[in-house]
């Protein structure tokens, strides 16, 4: 019992060594929902900040394609940010908000599996080499680098060969959400059901009786939501920056795309009118998982104090991130829409709606394409995978 305080007291030391880059405010610090005070707890905010996921550039990965680039360093920024807003929406799904990492402390298996999912692997389902080729499917050549919308809308195509997660993934079109299609794509059709009971059955054989099954069952799916949001011209528009703070307080965040031109940082939460942000450019070597399946994760978390930059200097393309595990989650997150967001009565950052638009095309949840492999780990081409772009929404650029 010593040894695990002391452990645990000298993790909290080697952290408030860096405590001193924040200023000594009374202002509140906000961490994807969770609210923080410099006076009173500055070692437990940094202790929920090392346990967010830190995807950055890699080297000596097998080459994407084949015969493609065996590093990311240099153009993956967003690809890696987005791995890190995905990540932290499994954290939630499988571990929960307020779970903690600790060096050296042994972690259960679903951690370890969610960072299987984002090795450099082709066989790993968003992996550096899957998001760079599902992005050719989007315009993108491999080794080109990605905007906030087109990571979504990968993030999207993937996570439909993603069944150990289950994750129904929205990525809202014209700065609008809307209600109905985000209920009509979570819920399991109830003519399915008895296909996912006797899917889930064989799935629980094959894995054993204490693996997780989770979104095999019909009922709520886990929502990823997505709202890619140009937030001004040239520049930030000053009157989106309240609304745009409001989004890091709310439960269900999971924090930001965004940065600067070819820049991109993962952004967790704010201190005044400075952004607290995760920094991808940091080229480490390839880390692959070990034989019984765990993975060495000390390269996985950032250590050391966060970057920060002031929220004017961030560039007006962005994408806000949230996650609703149950139904009642996504029911609060439009409450708080409505009360914190919707308040403003012009130039509002985005729309809530009941009603699918009926300008629009008919929504339709998207599906898995029917293709001859059982899931993402054996994609190697994209090129008919997606034929039907009507089944995806289109982002107005």
């Amino acid at each position: 019992m010593e040894a695990v305080l002391s452990r645990y007291e000298n993790q909290i030391t080697i952290l408030s060594d860096y405590l001193e880059e924040f200023p000594e405010t009374d202002e509140p610090v906000w961490i994807l929902g969770r609210q923080h005070h410099l006076s009173t707890d500055k070692s437990k905010l940094l202790l929920d900040i090392s346990a967010r996921l830190w995807f950055t550039y890699r080297r000596k990965f097998s080459p994407i394609g084949g015969t493609g680039p065996s590093s990311d360093a240099g153009w993956g920024c967003m690809l890696r940010c987005g791995q890190m807003m995905l990540a932290q929406a499994l954290i939630c799904r499988h571990l929960g908000r307020d779970w903690q990492w600790e060096k050296h402390k042994k972690q259960p298996e679903e951690y370890h599996r969610i960072l299987r999912c984002f090795l450099d692997r082709k066989d790993c389902c968003y992996s550096i080499h899957q998001m760079a080729q599902m992005g050719v499917g989007e315009g993108k050549s491999i080794g080109e680098w990605f905007g906030p919308n087109t990571v979504a809308q990968v993030l999207k195509k993937l996570a439909l060969f993603d069944e150990w997660n289950s994750l129904a993934v929205y990525v809202s079109m014209d700065n609008t959400v809307v209600i109905e299609d985000i209920k009509k794509m979570c819920w399991s059709p109830a003519q399915s059901s008895s296909v996912a009971h006797s899917s889930a059955h064989l799935h629980r054989s094959a894995l054993g009786p204490n693996k997780n099954t989770a979104g095999l069952c019909p009922g709520w799916k886990p929502l990823l939501l997505i709202i890619p949001l140009r937030l001004g011209i040239n520049h930030i528009n000053p009157v989106y920056i309240d609304a745009f703070k409001e989004c890091f307080k709310m439960p269900q965040s999971l924090g930001a795309l965004g940065g600067k031109p070819n820049n991109a940082y993962y952004f967790i939460g704010f201190l005044g009118n400075e952004l607290i942000y995760l920094d991808p450019h940091t080229t480490q070597s390839f880390v692959d998982s070990e034989e019984n399946g765990t993975v060495d994760d000390k390269s996985f978390h950032c250590q050391q104090a966060p970057h920060r930059m002031k929220i004017m200097n961030l560039d007006p393309s962005v994408a806000l991130g949230f996650f609703c595990k149950e139904e009642c989650d996504f029911d609060n997150w439009c409450s708080l829409v409505q009360k914190e967001i919707l308040k403003q009565q012009s130039l509002r950052m985005f729309e809530l709606v009941q009603k699918h638009p009926p300008h629009w095309p008919p929504f339709i949840p998207p599906s898995k394409p029917e293709v001859t492999t059982t899931g993402a780990e054996l994609i190697e081409s994209t090129d008919k995978l997606f034929e039907l772009e009507e089944e995806f929404e289109i982002l107005s650029v």
